[in-house]
């Protein structure tokens, strides 16, 4: 288990968490922009101290991560989630799949759209996790990375198999056995994100891009290219089109995808590096192709039938967002309750056809079918058996080689 001490975040650290809060997976969505045009930005100011300062030092918690259960005297739980990750109702109001398991259950659910970045949100509740206090959070949906730190430190509550009947059958296969929760026995996948080649079909001449050797050395796409401002996701794709699994790859495979990555921006064929706002270059044509994100383009495709996507033969990569209950949680009976709902089919197909990512649950395409036959058929939401099996993740880093390879990748794209 790794040992907890208090940390400063690197210039390199702190240079990705700002990319990804105003356009990387922080930022608001383009389906957050048109409903939800009244919210605020998110204020800034403090990242900067939290970075220079380090989190504030707190001792930590010895023992185990259980916590005495409060879930049978009282009927709620707390959860914490991304922006535009729950189905909300006609009304723009209601959610219809969490008022279902109220009424099934008795269970109320205060849910707080409070997760806007990974490392912001971290820095929130480490403190206290850090000190063996309750967070005032039952459950929480982080990004693989950060759950296995979580899951390292000993900040997450060893979940009881005998709540979860549905999400132990029904979680598929691309998500059952991470490197960091073999087996999920403390996590269970909320969504996969899958990192996808796109490109303007109007703006290649009708031509199919289909690989990063192409994204790096077509002369016709020359200075109409863009990969990601994330390292994991622009690295990863690139170490699989060299045939590195990016599942157990070297400091040198990594130094290698960095210099083939350098070469191409030399050339002037990658235009630039961006975070989700590289979908209106692509509708528009400035961009010809790019590596992107599935939500991004299942949105795009809905405006534009000139957006494609392709899964290159060497593989892609896929991250997950991840429900854990964490150390001195007050209703982990509930939490795990709420979990399994959310792999009953009916309820995981419900969800899935208004977030639009991978779904994780098996035994959806029939319940989505009855909800939208297009979204059913769309292997962007539920992966084919063949586009499973290129599925691909990033491993999990060290603290130092996280840093390390941050500062390299910060140096490649000038952030």
């Amino acid at each position: 288990m790794e040992s907890y001490e208090p940390e400063r975040l690197s210039s390199a650290q702190l240079a990705a968490m700002r990319r990804s809060l105003t356009n990387g997976r922080g930022a608001l969505t383009r389906r957050s922009l048109l409903r939800a045009s009244g919210m605020g930005a998110l204020a800034l100011g403090g990242i900067a101290t939290l970075g220079a300062c380090g989190i504030p030092p707190a001792g930590r918690a010895e023992g185990t991560a259980a916590a005495d259960d409060h879930s049978e005297r009282e009927k709620e739980v707390h959860f914490s989630n991304w922006t535009e990750y729950m189905d909300v109702g006609d009304d723009e109001k209601s959610r219809p799949t969490l008022a279902a398991f109220t009424k099934r259950t008795g269970i109320r659910v205060k849910y707080t759209e409070d997760i806007n970045d990974n490392v912001e949100f971290f820095g929130k509740i480490k403190p206290q996790l850090a000190a063996g206090q309750n967070t005032g959070r039952d459950l929480i949906c982080v990004t693989d990375w950060l759950a296995a730190r979580i899951i390292r430190l000993g900040w997450a509550q060893k979940l009881d198999p005998a709540n979860l009947p549905h999400a132990f059958a029904n979680v598929s296969a691309q998500f059952r056995t991470p490197d960091w929760d073999p087996g999920r026995a403390y996590s269970y996948p909320w969504t996969g994100i899958p990192t996808v080649i796109a490109y303007n079909a109007k703006a290649t001449g009708g031509r199919k891009v289909d690989s990063v050797t192409q994204l790096l050395d077509d002369p016709k796409l020359k200075g109409r290219v863009s990969f990601l401002s994330e390292m994991r996701d622009t690295v990863g794709m690139t170490l699989l089109d060299q045939g590195k699994d990016p599942g157990k790859f070297t400091d040198a495979d990594f130094d290698g995808a960095i210099g083939r990555l350098q070469k191409a921006v030399d050339k002037k064929q990658i235009r630039r590096f961006t975070g989700n706002d590289y979908t209106a270059d692509l509708s528009k044509g400035d961009i010809a192709a790019c590596v992107g994100w599935a939500g991004d383009i299942i949105q795009l495709q809905a405006d534009n039938p000139d957006i494609k996507f392709a899964i290159p033969a060497a593989g892609y990569i896929t991250s997950s967002d991840n429900l854990l209950v964490p150390a001195q949680a007050r209703h982990k009976t509930n939490a795990e309750k709420l979990i399994d709902y959310y792999y009953e089919p009916p309820v995981a197909a419900q969800l899935a056809a208004y977030i639009n990512y991978v779904c994780p649950v098996d035994g959806v395409r029939g319940e989505l079918a009855k909800i939208d036959e297009s979204m059913a058929s769309n292997t962007l939401i539920l992966p084919d058996r063949e586009m499973a099996a290129k599925s691909r993740s990033f491993r999990s880093l060290t603290t130092e080689e996280e840093t390390a390879y941050e500062e390299k990748f910060a140096k490649l794209i000038g952030a």
